[in-house]
């Protein structure tokens, strides 16, 4: 039996939002997202977050044949949790979005909790100049004007669909109202219990990478879903380990990975996503807190396994 206690870590290996000029560290090809998730998984992370890229342009892609690849060479590499998403881009359909995850029958997919603002326009004056791709620059400052699109009919497709197969949800939550969407699918009988939440700090559009906030968010999950969710932290940019850290102190699992910073410290860009679990590791190993495997995340969230799976 999975003890309670014991942190589940996820890595979130590549995301849509970093682009290949602010990190040469960033696996932005199948092979190198493969490579990387795979050492992620060795150096402890028992779920892998997973995006797709074009091995050509480098652009995020629902392609299916990418996905597929990715799917099943890391099936045989590493017994880890393959987690995809269904966020896809803020750019993609959500046709475009599903058609993977519907495709591959995964034990787990994210499930976002609310259409929003979700901004990465302010990173591109950094960078002005270096691109090393033309439809870099473009892809930031789309975001200035674009809306993350998670209506509640997209929600409802997403847990019928998905949740006939068999797969179960990592719901992210980006600000406190997505917590009460998320509640009202509960009261209407939609989502299967206890589930898997990620509260999510420090995204321009929404809540903001505060302790307080953090502490606001846990106790109003408490408050709507009792004791019927487990939970987990991801935070952006600088704040990804303290919070992070924080959230193990209280009760939660952990979120790390390039997908949410490329840093391993101050002005120091992390070498893999590898390198970023084997931080939080240690921090919690020092908590004397103990680190999930992969078969024991399975059982604590309640998942079909990996034989279950159409890939």
């Amino acid at each position: 039996m999975a003890k309670a206690s014991k942190v589940i870590i996820t890595c979130a290996v590549t995301g849509a939002t970093h682009t290949p000029t602010m990190s040469p560290h960033l696996p932005v090809t199948p092979d190198a997202i493969i490579d990387q998730a795979a050492q992620a998984a060795e150096a402890g992370a028992a779920i892998l977050h997973l995006h797709a890229r074009d091995p050509e342009t480098r652009r995020p892609t629902g392609d299916l044949d990418v996905w597929m690849r990715i799917l099943k060479t890391l099936k045989q590499r590493t017994g880890a949790v393959l987690n995809m998403t269904t966020g896809g881009s803020t750019f993609m359909s959500i046709e475009e979005r599903l058609r993977p995850p519907l495709t591959a029958a995964p034990e787990l997919t994210s499930c976002n909790m609310g259409s929003m603002n979700f901004g990465a326009y302010m990173m591109k004056d950094k960078y002005k100049g270096q691109w090393k791709y033309d439809w870099e620059e473009d892809w930031l400052e789309a975001s200035r004007g674009a809306i993350f699109r998670n209506t509640f009919a997209d929600i409802e497709t997403i847990l019928d669909k998905l949740g006939a197969l068999g797969t179960r949800f990592e719901f992210e939550c980006y600000d406190v109202g997505h917590l009460y969407n998320l509640a009202h699918f509960v009261d209407r009988g939609l989502v299967r219990l206890p589930m898997f939440v990620q509260l999510i700090f420090g995204t321009l559009g929404g809540i903001g990478a505060d302790p307080e906030n953090l502490v606001f968010m846990k106790k109003t999950a408490d408050k709507l879903f009792g004791d019927k969710y487990r939970w987990s932290v991801l935070a952006g940019g600088r704040h990804q380990m303290n919070m992070a850290t924080m959230a193990a102190t209280m009760g939660g699992n952990v979120r790390v990975g390039l997908e949410d910073s490329l840093y391993a410290g101050k002005g120091r860009l992390a070498t893999s996503n590898a390198e970023q679990v084997r931080m939080i590791r240690g921090i919690l190993e020092s908590l004397s807190l103990e680190i999930a495997t992969p078969d024991e995340a399975r059982e604590m969230l309640g998942l079909k396994g990996a034989g279950a799976v159409a890939f």
